[in-house]
């Protein structure tokens, strides 16, 4: 993990806003890729004293952005910007569109994915902070190279996420979802 996390810092890094710089600039954010969907890291806990932060993910069409899973610490809400998603959370589906909110909370198995052929995008602010870390974290594995199941199985319980491969594969097969960047 040592290695991940100085990587971490070279690959992302997010903004440091105050009432004397108020504005983060898109072009000053930094990116990371995730897979079938990637990160553009905004705001981290630092601004709002560890109540929130924002991570946008744009997403390949038919991209399942996550394995399904459940977070213990920290409650997320999903902004769409661009697409038709869906999301799957404790066994009902919602499907959501540009200027909808999501609500995820925590302790609660959920996914999401673009239900769409074409590219979107969401914001995601969550609450409280934290779990930020863990994209840019998984954005500096997938840079190293391929991802072991050790690093990532250390990495999700470092940030209390728990996920389920057998609900990952079932809901991939019936939306028809692209779990892995084409090659």
């Amino acid at each position: 993990m040592g290695q991940a996390t100085l990587l971490a810092e070279v690959v992302v890094s997010f903004m440091n806003v105050s009432l004397g710089a108020p504005v983060v600039r898109a072009a000053e954010t930094s990116t990371g890729g995730l897979g079938v969907v990637g990160a553009r890291f905004i705001l981290d806990g630092g601004p709002s004293a560890g109540r929130f932060s924002l991570v946008e993910h744009p997403i390949i069409g038919r991209g399942m952005a996550a394995p399904v899973h459940r977070h213990t610490r920290e409650d997320e809400y999903s902004f769409i910007l661009e697409g038709r998603w869906g999301f799957w959370q404790g066994g009902s589906v919602a499907f959501a569109g540009p200027g909808d909110l999501v609500y995820k909370p925590r302790e609660v198995w959920h996914t999401f994915w673009n239900a769409t052929d074409e590219p979107g995008r969401l914001l995601e602010v969550i609450s409280p902070a934290g779990f930020e870390q863990f994209f840019s974290q998984l954005a500096a594995l997938i840079a190293a190279g391929p991802v072991d199941d050790q690093a990532l199985g250390a990495l999700n319980a470092a940030y209390g996420l728990q996920v389920d491969p057998a609900g990952t594969a079932q809901i991939a097969t019936e939306y028809r979802l692209i779990t892995s960047p084409p090659s």
